[in-house]
């Protein structure tokens, strides 16, 4: 195996469930599926607290590139028609999204919506990197503020 792979790997593989497993929990939670990333976060930064950063890192690419898929799977059912489309609700929803455009997606963070507002966007057709850019920066901070909250309310690990 090329040398650069096998560092990859090994720099993926901290401790024993490591940052490759962050990635793929946050990965998955990001798309339509209900699933919460942070306890693997907060679980792994727990077990090694010097990967505090490098978690955050990895959990908001993962989620990240989550959304953007959610962003690609809206854009490609942009051809479907929604069901609701003729509703007032959808069509205030929809008129707002598109007045926000791409900052919208700073609240895909948020449980229950996020994920399908990164996919409504992509349904839109909201231009994809700006969309990326903002998703990166609200999944960074949520990351961010709940492992370094629950590090400070939890200091000394949960006891069962």
């Amino acid at each position: 195996m090329e040398e650069w792979i096998t560092q990859l790997l090994e720099l993926l593989a901290l401790p024993q469930f490591g940052l490759s497993t962050v990635f793929v929990v946050s990965f998955i939670s990001a798309t339509l599926l209900p699933m919460g990333s942070e306890p693997a976060v907060f679980g792994l930064v727990k077990l090694e607290p010097t990967l505090f950063w490098p978690a955050i890192l990895v959990a908001t690419a993962g989620n990240t590139l989550g959304g953007a898929l959610d962003w690609w799977l809206g854009y490609g059912a942009s051809r479907v028609k929604n069901k609701y489309q003729g509703s007032g609700t959808h069509g205030r929803a929809l008129r707002w999204l598109e007045s926000l455009g791409p900052r919208a997606c700073l609240l895909s963070w948020l449980p229950v919506v996020g994920d399908p507002l990164c996919a409504v966007a992509g349904w839109l057709r909201l231009p994809f990197w700006p969309c990326v850019f903002y998703m990166a920066i609200g999944k960074f901070l949520r990351y961010l503020i709940m492992t370094a909250g629950l590090l400070w309310v939890f200091p000394g690990g949960l006891q069962f």
